[in-house]
Formats: C-alpha cells, sequence, structure tokens
C-alpha cells in the first residue's frame, strides 16, 4: 500500500475524488461495501446488479404476511468488523442473539436422532466417554477415540486434512458421526478436504504441546473459557451484554441491505438494477463497462379493465425489443459477482486470471417453509438439525422460529423451519424439481429431521432460494487458490474483485475484504 503524500490537502483530494468515476458489477454485499467506501471520499459510483433488487446471497421472502431471512440469516462475531458496520448504519438496536437450545444430529446407525455433544471443537470431542459423545459412537468408538490419549505423538501437528488427522488418532466413528456432519454443514465440505490450519486455528499447536488431539481439543476450550471470562468482566465493568459467536437482525439480515443501499443513495451513488454486464475492457487509461439495458417505458398501474388491458398491450409490444446496449465509461471497476461471472468478465483485462485454478462452486438450495404445526412449539430437536453424511436427503435443517425470538414472533402461532440441500461435489437433491415437488420433499426431510409428522396440509407457504456456494477458505489448497487470483487482478491498475470466492464465506470475510480492496484501488486513484 503506497504512503499518503504528506502535501495533499483535503480540498486537493476532494477535488481528484470527485473526478473519478467507479463502477462496481454486482449488488451483493461484497460489491455494496465496496461501493459504499469509494462512495464515501465522494467518488462518482455506479452498482449494476443483475437481479431486481440488490443483496446478493441476503434475501427477504414474504410467506403469508410473515417476512424472513431466504439466505444469509446471521453473521459472525469474530473480529467485530461486521457489527461494527451494523452500528455504523444505525441498526445496532435491531442487533439479537440465537435463542438458547442446542442442535441435534440425525441419521446416527443405530440410534437415530440425538443431541449434539457440547465441549468439542469442530465435533471433535475433549472427553469421549462423555455420555452424549458415548451415545452417539457407542461404546467401541468410546474406546477407539481413547487410543488418542495413549498412542505415540509420531507425526502430531503435520497432518493437514482435519477428517484424516480425527480418524487415525480418535477413529472412524469420530469422524464419520460427529466431525462430518459439522463440517458439511458448516462448509458444505467432506472433513478431509477441510484445512486444520484454517478451521480451527491453533490445533495443530495445542496437538504438539499436549500429544493428544482430546487434549488438544480441552486445551484450546479451556483457552477460550479464559479469554471469555476476560471479555464478560470488561464487559460487565463497561455494563455491556458479552455477544454470541453470531448475530442476527430483527427484521433479517436484508435490513443491512437496505440501510447500506440508502446511504449509497445519500452519498449519490447510483444503484441500478436489472442490468446485464456484458463485458468488461479498457481503452487507454478509460474502463468500458458493456450493459443490456431492458426497454423502459413502464405503465402506470391502473385497477381499471381498460388500464389492464394498455398494460397487457405494453408488455406485449416490449417483448420482441431488444435491449438496449450501453456503454459506462469509468476510472476504475470493481467486479463483485461470483467467480464463474468474475472470471468471464476479467478474462480479457486479466489475462493472468486464465492461469490460475477456478475452485469448485456448487448449487445449493435453500426451502423455506411456513408451517401451521403446534406440535413444533416446543422445539422437538432445539434449533436445527445437522445430518450424517449419507443418511439424508437434506444437509441440515434450522428451526427459524426456535432459534431466533424476531421470527416466533413474527410467525406467531406458526412455525418456519428452513431446509437446505446441496454440497461440496454434491448437487442438490432439488435440482431439477418443480417449486411444488421441492417444497413437498422439504416438508418431508423436515418431518423426518424433527422427528414430527408434518402433514402435507400443514406447508401454509414456502419459498425456494438458490445460491452459488463459494469454496470456503477452510477447504485444503484454497488458501493458494485465492492468493493466487488475487494476484493477478491486483497487478493490473485500476480493477479489484472482491466476494466469497476471494474472501472466503461469511459476512465477517467479505465485508472487511471488501473495505480492503475499495481502499486499495481508492488510494490508487487519488494517490497515482
Amino acid at each position: 500500500m503506497s504512503p499518503e503524500p504528506s502535501s495533499a490537502e483535503p480540498s486537493d483530494l476532494a477535488a481528484r475524488a470527485a473526478e473519478k468515476h467507479v463502477v462496481v458489477v454486482g449488488g451483493g454485499i461484497g460489491g455494496l461495501v465496496a461501493a459504499r467506501e469509494c462512495a464515501k471520499v465522494g467518488m462518482r459510483v455506479t452498482v449494476l446488479e443483475a437481479a431486481d433488487v440488490p443483496g446478493g446471497a441476503i434475501r427477504r421472502v414474504e410467506l403469508d404476511g410473515v417476512t424472513v431471512d431466504a439466505g444469509a440469516e446471521s453473521y459472525a462475531t469474530r473480529g467485530g468488523l461486521v457489527r461494527a458496520l451494523v452500528e455504523e448504519l444505525d441498526l445496532g438496536d435491531r442487533i439479537v442473539a440465537p435463542q438458547a437450545g442446542g442442535a441435534w444430529l440425525s441419521g446416527i446407525p443405530g440410534v437415530g436422532a440425538a443431541p449434539l455433544p457440547v465441549g468439542g471443537i469442530l465435533g471433535i470431542p475433549a472427553n469421549p466417554f462423555q455420555p452424549d459423545v458415548r451415545r452417539i459412537i457407542g461404546w467401541s468408538g468410546v474406546w477407539r477415540a481413547y487410543l488418542d490419549r495413549v498412542r505415540p505423538p509420531l507425526t502430531i501437528g503435520h497432518q493437514l486434512s482435519l477428517g484424516k488427522l480425527v480418524a487415525s488418532r480418535m477413529g472412524a466413528k469420530v469422524r464419520d458421526r460427529l466431525v462430518a456432519p459439522v463440517t458439511t454443514g458448516v462448509y458444505s465440505a467432506s472433513p478431509d478436504d477441510v484445512d486444520i490450519d484454517v478451521a480451527a486455528p491453533g490445533l495443530n499447536a495445542a496437538l504438539t504441546r499436549v500429544g493428544s488431539l482430546s487434549g488438544a481439543v480441552q486445551t484450546l476450550r479451556d483457552e477460550a473459557a479464559a479469554r471469555a471470562s476476560e471479555a464478560k468482566a470488561a464487559a460487565t465493568a463497561e455494563a455491556k451484554t458479552p455477544g454470541a459467536a453470531v448475530e442476527g437482525l430483527a427484521g433479517g439480515m436484508s435490513t443491512l441491505v437496505d440501510a447500506l443501499a440508502a446511504d449509497l443513495e445519500r452519498l449519490d451513488a447510483d444503484v441500478r438494477t436489472g442490468v446485464h454486464v456484458r463485458g468488461v475492457r479498457k481503452t487507454g487509461a478509460t474502463w468500458v463497462v458493456e450493459i443490456e439495458v431492458a426497454p423502459a417505458g413502464d405503465v402506470p398501474a391502473s385497477n381499471d379493465d381498460e388500464g389492464a388491458i394498455v398494460a397487457e398491450l405494453h408488455a406485449a409490444a416490449t417483448e420482441s425489443v431488444q435491449p438496449a446496449i450501453e456503454e459506462l465509461d469509468a476510472d476504475a471497476v470493481i467486479i463483485a459477482t461470483p467467480e464463474s461471472v468474475a472470471r468471464e468478465l476479467l478474462a480479457a483485462v486479466v489475462p493472468a486470471l486464465l492461469k490460475t485454478k477456478a475452485a469448485a462452486s456448487p448449487e445449493i438450495e435453500i426451502v423455506t417453509l411456513l408451517l401451521d404445526a403446534p406440535e413444533l412449539a416446543a422445539a422437538p430437536r432445539g434449533t436445527g438439525v445437522l445430518t450424517v453424511p449419507g443418511s439424508h436427503t437434506a444437509k441440515a435443517l434450522t428451526h427459524s422460529t426456535a432459534k431466533w425470538g424476531w421470527v416466533r414472533d413474527a410467525a406467531g402461532a406458526r412455525q418456519i423451519v428452513r431446509v437446505s440441500f446441496g454440497a461440496q461435489g454434491e448437487p442438490a437433491a432439488t435440482t431439477g424439481l418443480s417449486d411444488g415437488e421441492a417444497a413437498d420433499l422439504a416438508r418431508r426431510e423436515a418431518a423426518a429431521l424433527l422427528g414430527v409428522a408434518i402433514a402435507p396440509e400443514a406447508v401454509v407457504a414456502s419459498h425456494r432460494g438458490r445460491f452459488i456456494q463459494s469454496q470456503p477458505a477452510s477447504i485444503i489448497g484454497s488458501g493458494e487458490r485465492r492468493t493466487a487470483a488475487r494476484a493477478a487482478i491486483e497487478a493490473v491498475p485500476g480493477v479489484a474483485a472482491v466476494g466469497a470466492w476471494l474472501a472466503g464465506t461469511g459476512l465477517a470475510q467479505v465485508i472487511p475484504d471488501a473495505r480492503d480492496e475499495a481502499d486499495r484501488l481508492r488510494r490508487a486513484l487519488l494517490w497515482d
């Protein structure tokens, strides 16, 4: 990062910024944050979003009058950067923590379902003799796991794969019944593909010190408990409530998107939706973004028959009209799209990107059900259910009305569940089904996971959402792949890329990365 010239006067910087135009392709959370960072210093900013509304993986849906999250429903609190943005946008009073109540595990051979054991890390138990652990892996699994305590350390601390380490130290049952459901539910990935150092920082070092995997887990948990105690004491001294590992927003995470869009409007940024970007090229020092614009000329809404006829004729007339092609000139471009689209747009202007490896980006689906099912009010399986891979069609279930107080209040006597399908290397089982068929499959899976009969007529409303699952940062090799792609992009002046495919999944990674990339770009525009 180049140093700021000491001779720069605020008036000079303001004048320079006002002359710059930045086009952001993609209106997801990464694109909106990056756009805001540029607009805050006075740059002219245009955001181009293909969908009808911005937000990307953050979406809302209304089910029979109840508005809930259809995509991301929370954010990790680590680092505090997402919360800082939320508070910066005056949404601090909306921050909520999930309700108490643990998750369950379903599909356990010979057992069926049981509460997910407490006291572990990524499903790895600190004490295999713990009753809730023994219930899931059985006595044979317990004694196999105990061998971890008596085996020689050998190459402890040198294993990269989480699954391979767990299987070698504590056995296949711990890996398959405890760890795999967690990594599949959290990362949509097999534990064998998860990088220990990324998913569980410090675990390898603790292994080396302690000499056993279960002992290392206990050590890390003790250290975390000590830090939490210190944080609680500090929060008490400041009359604050210590936060949870994840937080949500009352009214849904889309309130964050709304606040960002409103702030961009206040900063005179132009957020355009329903725009298809055809390509990006550079002519001299100028970036050119080619877009398709749908035919204009909306017909005023009318309730009478004549108005309806006019609207129908207008729709028929514009349907055959080819979209207009428009070119936008810019001083810099920020690509904030999924990886496949980003690579296509950048292929000609960042040729080195072609030499880097693209990651698999499966499409996952989340089916949200609004249910008239009073028997679920008691939260029979806690706030959600993870599955042993291969045991169910669904990957996981979230009982939203049990997890979030604001959702329970909005739903009243009814229940809301979210059923997830698909994972890395495993296409969603709902692919190819109609919306009605997908909703019925989700109902059947919800009944099986929750252990409660749910009749077809109990489904009041449903919504089906499709999402591109970027490769998590915790996947082995992901760090090197992302570093190579980012280096190729940064080597070309005037362009940046943000989003989960480069930052890693989750708002706690996407938001600070988008801020950093926007800062890098705007510094280059102002200082060079």
